[in-house]
């Protein structure tokens, strides 16, 4: 065997073990970031979960099935449903809406917990709550309905690129990032949004058993305080999460102090070792948060 031939072989093996050793590592990496079902109890009294909703809503699936799980389990006696969110997706909130009114249908009460923001789709979400705490200082309401449209049309001219756009039926593109909006096109999203307002304004009369005319005086997109909107009454009561567990626990007949069950998410990556996990999560959640949102959103919208 030459020379030459002996260095490409030990080349071409180093080559081998290092592409395998590769595969190996982010293989480890994104098997480390599979999702697993896994309740952690704290306490030794009878049980009630909990279920978080944070960030802004883009799918009820998660949400939903954690919901629907507890609901199921003879051993909780109640839910504790802690909300954090801005709002979101139209229909994700209408689905974790209908969730949530059939755990208080069932019999088994769900207690609301409002975070530092509970507002627009995620007040909807609360309103079938059995019971509904929020802190003074919680930002809720925003009973609305909003819709963005992207515009690309001036940056292509820039460059030089044009798109030609070729339809059947006059409203076809409405909304299109290509072109100029038309006041056909306005007035075509605006009764849709007009349409999903007055299921907004519809649930939260319902619910929360308030007269049409009182909610319409507040529904035009105002957020409230927690204090505020206890005194309209869009929630129940001023409390903390201890007190928004003290209630769920009364609420299902507990006494004494009961366990706590939530479900553990997954386990830590080496990514999320190196950067954090809330980085990885903007990280691939960035495309979701850029060019995936639902066309309709009941969402409240800040710069803060």
């Amino acid at each position: 065997m030459s020379k030459s031939t002996k260095w490409f072989l030990i080349i071409t093996g180093i080559l081998v073990v290092f592409g395998f050793g590769s595969v190996l590592f982010f293989y480890v990496i994104m098997n480390s970031l599979t999702d697993f079902e896994s309740d952690v109890v704290i306490g030794s009294g009878d049980k009630i979960a909990v279920v978080e909703l944070k960030g802004v809503i883009l799918s009820s699936e998660e949400t939903v099935r954690q919901l629907k799980k507890y609901r199921q389990d003879k051993s909780i006696r109640g839910i504790l449903f802690r909300v954090d969110s801005p709002g979101g997706g139209v229909v994700a909130s209408q689905e974790i809406f209908e969730e949530v009114k059939k755990v208080r249908d069932h019999g088994k009460p769900i207690v609301v917990s409002m975070g530092s923001l509970a507002a627009s789709g995620g007040y909807y979400v609360s309103c079938p709550a059995s019971k509904i705490v929020a802190n003074p200082g919680t930002l809720t309401g925003s009973i609305g309905v909003i819709s963005q449209f992207m515009r690309y049309d001036s940056l292509l001219g820039k460059i030089g690129v044009q798109v030609n756009t070729i339809k059947s039926g006059k409203l076809k593109d409405a909304g299109s990032p290509f072109r100029a909006m038309t006041g056909a096109d306005r007035e075509y999203f605006q009764q849709l949004m007009d349409d999903v307002h007055q299921q907004f304004i519809f649930a939260v009369e319902k619910e929360r058993k308030l007269s049409h005319d009182s909610v319409l005086a507040f529904a035009d997109g105002r957020v409230f305080t927690g204090e505020q909107a206890f005194g309209l009454g869009l929630v129940d009561t001023i409390g903390t999460y201890e007190d928004a567990i003290k209630i769920t626990a009364r609420l299902a007949g507990i006494k004494g102090d009961p366990s706590i069950v939530k479900e553990r998410k997954r386990r830590l990556s080496l990514i999320d070792l190196a950067f954090g996990e809330s980085k990885i999560d903007e990280f691939f959640g960035l495309k979701e948060k850029l060019l995936d949102q639902p066309i309709l959103q009941y969402r409240m919208v800040h710069t803060f």
